[in-house]
């Protein structure tokens, strides 16, 4: 589909969405950090930090676990980070693509780091160790080397657009979408994924495998939703991109929050971001559980595939009433009122009485309550089509003399349809 309508630039971003509030907080990944752990939020531990030179001397490299990843407070992009898999002796850890780190390429690495390469600005920058979340089942056949995690853009505390990022050996088990990892869109509604993109171009298949990279179930994904709500709010600005990994231990953890999310993630959901955008501007969410479900109902594949395949009628609804009388199929047509305030259809008793509907033919009774007090009610088997559907319910047998309409359709029946309510169709 063409993106070109509704598609969110980087100038759009930076211009219209960009919070100028605590941006200095959120550059930094430490003290992000430390405000979500404040709020409550599930973050990975950090197991170390080294603020300039005479602190990595003093450091003890020998106490680092086997794995661990080693970040710049702000580096942006993913530039600079160095994820480590597993240890040996000497001490010696390994690489994503294999090769091997010791002791003075990490001392090396810190001091780059120290020295700004890979801060926003090239400022003199903090490093810090950080453990490594542990990769759960249901994604580790996808994932060669890294931690794959889901970017949530939310905005306005409404998730407008989340993407699963899985590592690779290329970038060197990042899940920065530039660095070469992949990026996979999920449905809003569903928690699947959809269409994916790698170096730029759409893929359906992880490289180099069999696996298809559409329909994969993310495990705990409302979870997730209301995660990265919790998150944006915790940090006081409107829009943010929220990184969330799933630990096998700890569930879904924040790993990092960003003012400037890449904008690629519309090319893995084939969907403009501005224009998701522009439709939860103007709405007021307060609860994350409201904000999970208002995203899923404007956002959802799944969801709008089904309004899509629904049919809309009007208030007022030509309807064909099929019945038996002496042995023979017939029908007779009557204008219906749909009535979403309604739970079951009914009919009226004048009606009833021409289409053959005699007591002998009652199924039950229902009492019904409304304003005017309790009313025990007949209900019968009825077939009618309405709107092209046919349908087989039970309807209510009610005195309506003062009503316009001799029957009128209930929410039960009315589940193939949208109602518009200034359609009122007539013969």
């Amino acid at each position: 589909m063409p993106l070109s309508f509704g598609v969110l630039g980087v100038n759009s971003r930076n211009l219209k969405y960009l919070s100028r509030k605590n941006k200095t907080l959120l550059d930094s990944k430490l003290s992000t950090k430390k405000v979500l752990q404040k709020a409550g939020l599930p973050v990975l531990k950090t197991l170390g930090i080294i603020q300039n030179q005479k602190e990595l001397e003093k450091f003890n490299f020998e106490s680092l676990p086997p794995s661990f990843v080693l970040k710049p407070d702000r580096g942006y992009g993913g530039s600079g980070i160095l994820v480590l898999f597993s240890k040996k002796e000497g001490p010696i850890w390994i690489k994503a693509d294999g090769q091997k780190v010791n002791v003075q390429d990490l001392k090396e690495h810190i001091l780059e780091i120290l020295e700004g390469r890979f801060s926003l600005k090239f400022l003199p920058d903090i490093a810090f160790f950080e453990e490594r979340a542990k990769l759960i089942k249901e994604l580790k056949p996808y994932t060669k080397r890294g931690i794959p995690d889901i970017r949530v853009i939310v905005y306005q505390n409404i998730p407008v657009m989340a993407m699963l990022r899985l590592p690779t050996i290329m970038s060197q088990g990042r899940a920065n979408l530039h660095q070469g990892a992949i990026g996979v869109g999920i449905d809003l509604a569903s928690g699947k994924t959809t269409h994916a993109i790698w170096l730029g171009k759409l893929i359906k298949y992880l490289p180099n495998t069999k696996y298809s990279l559409e329909g994969i179930q993310i495990p705990f994904f409302k979870d997730i939703l209301k995660l990265a709500i919790l998150a944006q709010k915790a940090l006081g600005v409107k829009f943010a991109g929220i990184d969330i990994a799933i630990d096998r231990e700890k569930g879904p953890v924040v790993f990092e929050a960003n003012l400037r999310p890449g904008l690629s993630i519309q090319l893995a959901n084939m969907a403009p971001l501005e224009k998701r955008l522009k439709m939860v501007k103007d709405l007021k969410v307060n609860s994350e559980k409201k904000g999970v479900k208002v995203a899923q109902e404007l956002f959802g594949k799944e969801i709008a595939e089904e309004i899509v395949s629904k049919k809309v009628i009007g208030a007022v609804e030509p309807v064909e009433i099929i019945f038996n009388k002496g042995g023979k199929e017939e029908k007779i047509r009557v204008l219906a009122k749909i009535d979403t305030g309604a739970w079951r259809t009914a009919i009226s008793f004048e009606l009833a009485q021409k289409i053959d509907l005699s007591p002998e033919k009652m199924i039950g009774v229902r009492v019904v309550r409304s304003s005017l007090g309790e009313e025990i009610r007949g209900v019968f088997p009825l077939t009618f089509i309405l709107g092209g559907e046919k349908i087989e319910t039970e309807v209510f047998v009610a005195r309506r003399e003062k009503m316009q309409y001799e029957m009128i359709v209930g929410q039960r029946d009315l589940k193939k349809f949208l109602i518009d309510p200034s359609l009122i169709k007539k013969w």
